[in-house]
């Protein structure tokens, strides 16, 4: 069997770490690119990877991906192409959480900068859209030639708490209805990223209108509300608010990627079967 070239943004914590590891203890063959922002760190995380799981097969790379700069994107274009010469997985999950909160969600949150006065309002807006949807947007074009060349390519979209449907009908979690009166005491905050997270889902949508004919399998993936450790709060309050265990984002990712939602290409698809509502 062919080893699998695969790349994972923002795979050097949060779900992004959990979908590295779900590949790398795979029985399956894969060289996983574990895009990071900072090599370093990204060097880091696969090295604690190797040690806690030495009977692991695969093999990892970190490599320097900033999924806002169009010169990071080509040069990891460039560094595959001359390397493994195809692309078969591409997997988009990266994202800047702000460090004052909790990994609970996949992609760039950066409402709670404005909130703390480290950004305005505009500025928590734009940035949430170049990380979730424009830096998704290139990244996928990009790759592109090397994805046609694979045999069975694959493209995942890792959504969030993207439901317009869901918002409409339930509580509006996780943001709580705030007393009347202006301005807000608004202590979490989630807007922009699920403004960007909606977007992606019809991101997704597109690029499953466009490369259908060329076999190239799409999907956006629900990894569920889950509490990693990457926020100074840490994980404990989301664990209160129901968050499950991060291990659950690798396994579904994980499921698609090696043909267990075969049957469900361009849709939404969530952990446990099923699909999110648009």
């Amino acid at each position: 069997m062919a080893t699998a070239k695969v790349i994972v943004t923002g795979g050097n914590a949060g779900i992004g770490y959990e979908i590295v590891k779900a590949l790398f203890q795979s029985a399956k063959p894969y060289h996983v690119f574990m895009g990071s922002r900072s090599l370093e760190k990204g060097k880091l995380a696969a090295e604690t990877m190797k040690k806690d799981y030495p009977d692991a097969k695969n093999t990892i790379e970190p490599i320097q991906l900033d999924v806002t700069s169009d010169k990071s994107i080509e040069t990891v274009f460039e560094h595959v192409k001359a390397s493994q010469g195809q692309l078969d997985v591409l997997v988009h999950n990266a994202g800047k959480k702000y460090t004052l909160t909790f990994d609970v969600l996949t992609g760039a949150n950066f409402d709670l900068e404005f909130i703390h006065g480290k950004s305005t309002l505009r500025e928590s807006f734009t940035k949430a859209y170049d990380v979730n949807v424009a830096g998704a947007h290139v990244l996928t074009w990009t790759m592109m030639p090397l994805l046609l060349k694979s045999s069975d390519p694959r493209l995942l979209f890792v959504g969030g708490l993207s439901s317009v449907t869901l918002a409409a009908n339930e509580n509006y979690f996780p943001t709580p209805p705030p007393p009347a009166g202006w301005p807000k005491p608004t202590q979490f905050e989630v807007v922009g990223y699920r403004c960007s997270k909606t977007a992606l889902s019809m991101l997704m949508l597109d690029w499953h209108h466009k490369v259908a004919q060329d076999g190239i399998k799409v999907w956006a993936v629900a990894p569920g509300f889950l509490a990693t450790n990457l926020g100074g709060v840490g994980p404990e309050l989301a664990k209160q608010m129901g968050a499950g265990d991060p291990k659950a984002g690798g396994d579904i990712v994980k499921l698609v990627v090696e043909g267990g939602r075969d049957a469900d290409v361009g849709k939404f698809v969530k952990a446990g079967g099923g699909f999110v509502a648009w």
